[in-house]
């Protein structure tokens, strides 16, 4: 039996997780990962989005958090997490012309 190569693109849903996070961090602020979790959790929780459970959702915003860490948009010290405002500016406005250009490019 051979298998299938599909060759249109997905479209993937937008990553709800690191736009929080990217939202939280922007904010002048130092948090701990407990406070940011709990701060994001809320967000999610109110935009109807916190779905899997929230020991899973903690893992996947830790997993996202120390991704920004690596891109350098978030500055870690000891255990606390700072948003490089700048970085973190440039990676929303990617974030919303690539999802702006999804829907776009799908309907053509």
């Amino acid at each position: 039996m051979a298998i299938q190569k599909k060759n249109a693109f997905s479209r993937r849903l937008p990553d709800l997780v690191t736009e929080e996070l990217v939202a939280v961090l922007s904010q002048k602020k130092a948090f701990e990962f407990k406070q940011l979790f709990e701060i994001v959790h809320e967000n999610l929780r109110q935009r109807n989005a916190a779905s899997g459970g929230e020991e899973m959702l903690r893992l996947r915003a830790y997993e996202k958090l120390q991704n920004l860490v690596a891109r350098g948009a978030v500055k870690k010290n000891g255990k606390s997490y700072k948003g490089d405002s700048a970085a973190l500016a440039a990676m929303a406005a990617a974030n919303a012309a690539q999802t702006a250009a999804a829907p776009a490019a799908s309907r053509s």
